[in-house]
């Protein structure tokens, strides 16, 4: 499943730049994660970074996305195919 950011996010800074697949932007209040992008960092870490430097602990796993390793992985090798082609 993807992660999400809650509304205890305080808007820190911290977690957008540390997701390899670009997935955390600013939305109109806080950050959020695009659920498309967001592969849990399978594919590039064993945890997921955003969650390690939270200092809020605001980032669960998104329950309306689960996802098992497996499509988490295929999800990974997606979005590094799409990266290269541009």
């Amino acid at each position: 499943m993807a992660l999400m950011i809650t509304d205890d996010c305080i808007n820190c800074d911290v977690c957008e730049p540390e997701c390899p697949n670009e997935a955390i932007y600013m939305g109109p209040l806080i950050y959020e994660i695009d659920p498309g992008k967001c592969t849990e960092c399978v594919g590039h870490f064993n945890e997921p970074q955003c969650q390690q430097v939270c200092p809020v602990s605001c980032i669960p796993f998104d329950p309306a996305w689960r996802e098992s390793p497996e499509q988490l992985m295929s999800k990974y090798e997606k979005l590094q195919a799409e990266s290269k082609t541009v």
